[in-house]
Parts: structure tokens; C-alpha cells; sequence
């Protein structure tokens, strides 16, 4: 792995494994969903992207586990496949998270930052339990690595390649 690779996150499959055609490897990036998740994949409207995947912090089952942890930031990961380089291109967006009465706002960062991003939360709060006993309210423990890695695992699977986008087009 060179320098660059290591720096932007790119990841290459094994050698040997033959590149699948290109629906396949969406179809196993989408497979990476599952509803017990806090993040989903989907198909993007955003032209020259195929695919985001993000974690559900407005989703109304995941919101208030969001709020309870202080999330300030989230990102997204939006995906290009380019089936001719046999290469997904993603590049990552950091936003900026305010809650108001425990819903969830999201504004863009504006920071200029744009490229590959690794970010960790976690936590936990005791207190007293509806049993009225101590007890723990809440333990959890967001890392951006649960959300790129099984994507990453995808496509390097298929035989293509995972390129970080750190500057330029996706």
C-alpha cells in the first residue's frame, strides 16, 4: 500500500479476484443494510452519485439514541461506481448536528473539509432506572469505521477497488 492509498483510504482487492460487473457490486453495497443498523444505504438523486450511505439520525427510531449520546457531528458517504476503473470513488461530508427538543437538525459543515474522514463517540450515563434502582440509562459507542468497513469488505469482495476521494470530483 503506498502513501497516497494510506492517506486517502483507498483499499484494493486481493489479487485474483476478478472484477464483478457493476450491478453486482451495487447490489452487495445495498446488501450491507439492516434494519437493526443506525445507518442505511440508498440510491442517490445527487448527480454523479450513485449511492449514500448515512447514519439514520433522523430516522425517529434512532434520533433520541443520537441525542441522548451529544452526536454534534454525523457524516455521509457518498459513493460513485465507475465501472470502467472497476473502482468505487467515495468521498465523505461531515455535518453539523443541533437538537432542538430532542429533534434532530442538520446543517452542512461548511469548514471546507471534503476527503475521508475516521470518527469515534461512545458513552454511558447511570442513574436511577424505572425500578427506581441505579442503574445504566444508556451505553453506546458510534464509530465511523461500523458504517465504511462493511462497505469497504463489499466491494473489495467483488474485486473492485475502494478509492478515498480527498480532492477533486468524486
Amino acid at each position: 500500500m503506498g502513501l497516497f492509498d494510506f492517506l486517502t483510504g483507498t483499499k484494493r482487492p486481493e489479487k485474483g479476484i476478478a472484477p464483478a460487473p457493476r450491478q453486482q457490486v451495487e447490489a452487495a453495497i445495498l446488501a450491507v443494510n439492516r434494519d437493526t443498523a443506525p445507518f442505511r444505504i440508498s440510491p442517490s438523486d445527487e448527480p454523479g452519485v450513485d449511492l449514500v450511505a448515512e447514519w439514520k439520525i433522523v430516522d425517529a427510531r434512532w434520533y433520541e439514541i443520537f441525542a441522548k449520546a451529544g452526536l454534534e457531528k454525523s457524516f455521509k458517504i457518498k459513493m460513485r461506481l465507475d465501472e470502467g476503473a472497476h473502482e468505487v470513488r467515495a468521498m465523505d461530508e461531515e455535518y453539523t448536528v443541533e437538537w432542538r427538543a430532542g429533534v434532530p437538525s442538520l446543517t452542512l459543515n461548511m469548514s471546507g473539509f471534503k476527503g475521508q474522514k475516521t470518527e469515534v463517540s461512545f458513552g454511558t450515563a447511570y442513574a436511577f432506572t424505572e425500578e427506581f434502582k441505579p442503574g445504566q440509562v444508556y451505553n453506546y459507542r458510534f464509530n465511523s469505521g461500523e458504517l465504511k468497513k462493511p462497505l469497504q469488505e463489499a466491494v473489495l469482495a467483488n474485486g473492485w477497488t475502494w478509492r478515498g476521494v480527498a480532492f477533486g470530483k468524486l
